[in-house]
């Protein structure tokens, strides 16, 4: 980056973003908490995504928690340093965490503007979001207009998952016992959607070959629907299934489809056998 522009877009480490990508393009992250079994890490900077995937199948116990106020102070302030006169902070949707309110409250103090977005998302829903308002901010756009970028471009997202067990979602708060024990009766597979930022069952199918079809259909549909469709795939523990959904949905993707990871803390709530699909109109 040749200059770092006056507005800046910081965003968090539930984003999914290839940490090569994010740095291209300005992004500022701040990293989540992970606990394996009471020794503590950060996301994305000394937590292993196949080792997390393994000790949740060895039975460990994963919480996760937001970064403090104070970390999000210290990433402000330090963008102002180099230069941002306004910043656009977007965040995991406040039903799945309170990381947007300690983005609130860090903001509180900091030395520039500072706009908080609840992108009402997860993963590449809220990723590719603040990825587009960064590269808005990259153009010259004001911070009003890179907040309303990364507005429009979340609620669009179409984000769907399959998981192999409803049981971590349940037992961290982010499904409903019911809507779990909707999901597992009788076998079915449920396939999930975030809707106004919650988690819901949007359809139960009886094999998992079948619900990844079903995954493809519902993608491919969103994306005829978009101007400009930008397409993730993310997987934990299932890197094959991933890379064979991925190439299912690439002559729909304006750009290459991103594959990878979910992450550590959207997978500590999944679990192992999560498959999952964004679809976002970039030019919403």
């Amino acid at each position: 980056m040749a200059s770092s522009p006056r507005v800046r877009v910081v965003t968090d480490s539930t984003c999914a973003l290839p940490a090569a990508l994010a740095a291209a393009a300005g992004l500022a992250t701040v990293p989540l908490h992970v606990v394996v079994d009471g020794a503590e890490h950060l996301e994305g900077v000394d937590v292993d995504d196949d080792a997390l995937a393994a000790a949740i199948v060895a039975g460990a116990r994963v919480t996760t928690s937001q970064p403090t106020p104070a970390a999000f102070a210290r990433v402000y302030a330090r963008v102002a340093d180099e230069g941002a006169a306004d910043v656009v902070s977007v965040h995991l949707s406040g039903e799945l965490s309170g990381t947007v309110h300690s983005a609130a409250a860090g903001a509180a103090g900091a030395p520039v503007n500072v706009r908080v977005v609840d992108s009402r998302s997860a993963a590449t829903g809220m990723g590719f979001a603040a990825l587009e308002a960064a590269r808005a901010a990259e153009r010259g756009a004001d911070a009003r207009t890179v907040e309303q970028v990364a507005l429009r471009v979340a609620s669009s997202a179409t984000t769907l998952f399959l998981v192999g067990s409803l049981d971590h979602l349940r037992r961290g708060g982010r499904l409903t016992r019911a809507a779990a024990a909707l999901g597992n009766v009788l076998g079915m597979r449920p396939l999930l959607t975030l809707r106004d930022g919650r988690i819901e069952v949007l359809a139960k199918v009886r094999t998992r070959a079948a619900a990844i079809d079903r995954l493809v259909e519902i993608a491919r549909e969103a994306a005829a629907r978009a101007a400009r469709p930008l397409v993730a795939v993310h997987h934990l523990d299932t890197p094959a299934d991933a890379a064979a959904l991925a190439a299912r949905l690439d002559d729909v993707a304006s750009e290459p489809v991103l594959v990878g990871p979910v992450g550590a803390v959207l997978g500590a709530h999944v679990g192992p056998g999560l498959l999952a699909v964004v679809v976002v109109d970039a030019d919403a």
